[in-house]
């Protein structure tokens, strides 16, 4: 049977509880000397005390972990413009800065907040000096803004700063890169603490540790959740009977139901892209086999055969193939499987082994846990050309996730002889580490975009 496959651990569901009294915490561990300069300058407060969310704070490190920006230090701003007419873009460019996020925060009648926010482009701002000529819908000749990327306002609660911080990040990211951000995302987790009543416990959080939840808990062992794509259910493994089973929980009502009771192991659940079906790996038959079960009809089709153990499945973002870890050419490496005609071909071929594959929502890189002389790291495959590169540096790595745009994997390993939780960018420049203050933390699962 493979080694360090999460099929081996074991889980327990319990009862729909409230917020946890511990909450992640990230450390920077590397930073990101070779990435994008940006400006995020600290958002005016414009009401009296002290706001209860910093945004721009918020926004500066979503930026940040992602890998693919490195905002400039306050003390190292030569101004601290709150909108573009303030601005002095010679300065930032002599900074190597082509893109600048600002903004004001003022209280409203209603004890609400009320937020306006501007995304500069520097460059296109010096060269027009702040404003160019466009023709109106009637065809007069006008002044326009085009260096205003974002211009945009919105009031929210106390309670939602925070959340609307990383929608910013979000749009900031999107029209910078063009690709979607993650930062309005949450991961779900193991939590095992020994010194608790219920030590296993499975809790979400936004994807930087905030806002954490308890939402099962046990005095036996939980693993291995995964999110539904819609972001309303998790599946995840229990030994509340004393053996590994299968259950699906709504996260919002706390219904739960068993999906899988096969004898020996049932583990390793993945929805389906589209959410209609269930991968999973039963041992029913003797050595660990994939499955596919269909959640309305109850239709359940054996993916892989023979005697090699095979197991943690993943979807291809196209939903036609899975990859798969299996033994069958001796130690674990990762394969691929046509769905339509079971087809099978071994994708990973450097490195003593690799498990515990993800593909990235493109579907051009793979994502896995690799052995070499280092040990065992979070390392990255391109499918076209073969490349590996090694992303991580900690120990024991295991257990990656993507973020649903593939621009980050948070994993869990270990840092001071305990699980604790990492976060790389996809491209290695940046990493974190987000670890628990009342326990081990393993089986991270990001979830999609909310």
């Amino acid at each position: 049977m493979l080694k360090r496959w999460n099929a081996l651990s074991a889980f327990i569901l319990m009862l729909w509880a409230g917020a946890a009294n511990a909450a992640l915490e990230l450390f920077i561990t590397e930073g990101i000397d070779s990435a994008r300069p940006i400006a995020i300058v600290p958002f005016k407060w414009e009401g009296e005390g002290k706001l209860p969310t910093d945004v721009s704070a918020v926004v500066a490190s979503d930026l940040q972990r992602s890998g693919k920006f490195s905002p400039v230090p306050t003390d190292k701003m030569p101004q601290t413009p709150y909108n573009d007419e303030q601005v002095d873009f010679n300065d930032w460019t002599a900074m190597g800065v082509d893109a600048l996020v600002t903004g004001t925060i003022s209280p409203t009648a209603d004890g609400k907040y009320l937020i306006n926010y501007q995304l500069i482009d520097i460059v296109r701002g010096q060269l027009t000096g702040g404003q160019s000529k466009g023709l109106s819908t009637t065809g007069e000749l006008v002044l326009t803004k085009d260096h205003l990327l974002l211009n945009n306002r919105k009031v929210v609660g106390d309670k939602q700063l925070r959340q609307y911080a990383h929608r910013i990040s979000d749009l900031v990211y999107e029209k910078l890169t063009g690709e979607k951000g993650a930062f309005l995302t949450r991961i779900a987790y193991v939590v095992i603490d020994d010194k608790a009543e219920h030590p296993y416990q499975l809790r979400i959080a936004d994807y930087d540790g905030y806002n954490e939840l308890l939402v099962l808990r046990s005095k036996q062992p939980l693993m291995s959740p995964a999110w539904s794509p819609d972001g309303k259910q998790l599946a995840y493994v229990s030994f509340e009977n004393g053996q590994a089973q299968i259950f699906l929980m709504n996260i919002y009502t706390g219904e739960r139901e068993m999906i899988s009771s096969f004898p020996r192991h049932n583990g390793s659940p993945r929805f389906s892209p589209d959410g209609s079906k269930l991968a999973m790996v039963l041992s029913k038959t003797g050595s660990l086999q994939v499955y596919v079960l269909d959640l309305k009809t109850r239709k359940m089709d054996q993916i892989t055969k023979g005697r090699a153990n095979n197991t943690e499945p993943f979807w291809d973002p196209n939903g036609q193939s899975l990859i798969f870890t299996s033994d069958r050419g001796g130690k674990p490496q990762i394969y691929r499987v046509n769905l339509a005609d079971g087809s099978t071909n071994r994708i990973t071929w450097q490195g003593s082994q690799n498990l515990g594959g993800q593909l990235t929502p493109d579907g051009r890189y793979l994502v896995m846990v690799h052995r070499s002389d280092s040990g065992y790291n979070i390392a990255k495959q391109d499918l076209q050309t073969g490349a590996v590169e090694i992303l991580t540096k900690t120990m024991l790595d295991e257990s990656p996730s993507l973020a649903p745009n593939g621009s980050m994997v948070i994993y869990s390993s270990v840092y001071g002889r305990n699980n604790v939780l990492s976060l790389v960018s996809i491209d290695g420049r940046f990493k974190a580490r987000l670890p628990a203050t009342n326990g081990r933390v393993r089986a991270p699962a990001w979830s999609p975009f909310q």
